[in-house]
């Protein structure tokens, strides 16, 4: 029986990062992975596969609208799709096999199996027992079943089985507006597929703010998405290769049923917590499968914590990740920290969008004054130059302080974009302090700093 000072059961970004920086900090660490990849749901069929065909179906697009106007004089490029996933599998090999160099550097062992916590200090792997001091639970989160609809992975998939399918699909119906929905139904609508998006609400997007709402719906319907929103669906069937899917009109309960070839679920997803054997442990656990747990990432059982997807909050891998490594820090006798108020969301689309922080909706329920600065890429020269002038950055602030509150950005490189403004954020700056701040020319980020001028006395370029 080995003995650690940490043993971590789930290699995700939450976990392969708790177990680094706890191995970092001197202790002696192991981590639990089942899989035959290190790197969990993100690396292996999450956030790497999924933007590697973001990105080659990017390139496609650019290829088809805008090579000829730059004076790119080509052949229409075709599509060889068993090499755009062999390209999918090389970027997660890349990937898993980086995590795995990173755990032999840092004389991490990696525990071959599923885990289990048959009792306080101990952890169970296969047939083998270990002894730890802490344990961190890092399971992460699998898809959310839909009532009526069942997943096969092949006509009916989730947004694992939309990573492979076998070969491109006409016609598509994306379940769910949110970001996974999204991203994959961009995909596949660049690669010639007809994309419906039913969605149950009256937004895309639910949780972003709804300026960038709107006018994100409205470049995807230019790009050929089309959404049915206020869709409930009712079930789903699959007959000779094909899928039907019923679904209710909110407005007037009216019945419709659509068909497609392929039907990607994502509609969320909920904690992979089952069979840890935490609730015999007496480890608090949520109706919904949510581990309880402290400010200090520690459940209701000393010497067991909980992070990422497995816990309440944001399911996201930089969440995750944050939460990973104040837990080892707690752990070795340190502070951990962890800023709940600045974790930024991003969807990979083309444009990006990005946010952090507050919504003007989450501040009118407040009843905080607060004032808006909002700058149109339109206003870019890099942005026209480029043909990716659409979207806006639009920073929120508190209207006596000028402090930032929240900031929303859809446009080209959003994702990257939105990290200013994370860090004004946590040093608690005022707009004027980014408005004030030199700007290369000509970058994407000149729109920041305009939109920050435009909480005070107005952007120059609009």
């Amino acid at each position: 029986m080995a003995s650690y000072d940490v043993i971590v059961i789930g290699s995700g970004p939450g976990g392969y990062v708790a177990a680094i920086r706890a191995a970092q900090l001197g202790l002696k660490t192991a981590c639990v992975e089942g899989r035959e990849t290190l790197g969990g749901t993100c690396l292996n069929v999450g956030c790497i596969p999924s933007k590697a065909l973001l990105h080659a179906t990017h390139q496609l697009h650019e290829a088809e609208h805008n090579f000829a106007k730059m004076g790119l004089k080509t052949s229409a490029p075709k599509v060889d799709w068993d090499q755009m996933l062999t390209y999918k599998r090389e970027t997660i090999e890349t990937n898993t096999k980086g995590i795995e160099f990173l755990f032999k550097k840092n004389k991490i062992d990696w525990l071959k199996g599923w885990g289990s916590i048959p009792e306080k200090g101990k952890v169970k792997v296969g047939d083998e027992t270990h002894e730890a001091k802490n344990i961190i639970v890092a399971t992460g989160s699998e898809v959310a079943p839909l009532k009526g609809v069942e997943i096969d992975e092949k006509t009916i998939v989730s947004s694992t089985g939309a990573l492979e399918l076998g070969k491109i699909p006409k016609k598509m119906i994306v379940i769910g507006a949110g970001v996974i929905g999204l991203e994959m139904g961009s995909v596949y609508s660049r690669l010639g597929a007809e994309v419906t998006v039913l969605e149950y609400l009256d937004t895309v997007t639910p949780t972003m703010d709804g300026e960038v709402q709107k006018q994100f719906q409205k470049i995807l319907g230019k790009q050929g998405l089309k959404f049915v929103l206020g869709a409930a669906v009712q079930g789903a069937e699959v007959k000779n290769g094909k899928a039907r899917v019923t679904y209710k009109l909110k407005k007037d309960d009216s019945e419709e049923t659509l068909d497609a070839d392929v039907v990607l679920v994502s509609t969320g997803r909920r904690p992979v917590t089952e069979g840890l054997g935490l609730k015999e442990l007496g480890v608090e656990v949520s109706d919904r499968g949510f581990v309880q747990t402290d400010k200090h990432w520690m459940t209701s059982v000393d010497g067991v914590y909980a992070i990422g997807d497995a816990t309440e909050g944001p399911m996201l891998a930089h969440k995750a990740e944050d939460e990973g490594m104040a837990a080892a820090e707690v752990i070795a006798g340190k502070a951990g920290h962890v800023n709940y108020g600045v974790i930024p969301s991003v969807i990979y689309t083309h444009p990006e969008v990005a946010a952090v922080g507050q919504t003007e909706e989450e501040l009118k329920k407040e009843g905080r004054d607060y004032k808006v600065g909002k700058f149109s890429f339109m206003g870019n020269g890099r942005a026209k130059a480029n043909f990716a002038a659409d979207g806006f950055v639009k920073i929120i602030a508190d209207k006596e302080t000028d402090r930032i509150l929240g900031a929303h950005i859809i446009g080209p490189m959003a994702g990257d974009l939105i990290h200013e403004l994370c860090v004004a954020m946590e040093f608690g700056a005022a707009a004027e302090d980014v408005a004030l701040t030199c700007h290369a020319h000509p970058t994407y980020s000149e729109a920041v700093r305009e939109a920050a001028l435009a909480c005070g006395d107005g952007p120059i370029h609009m």
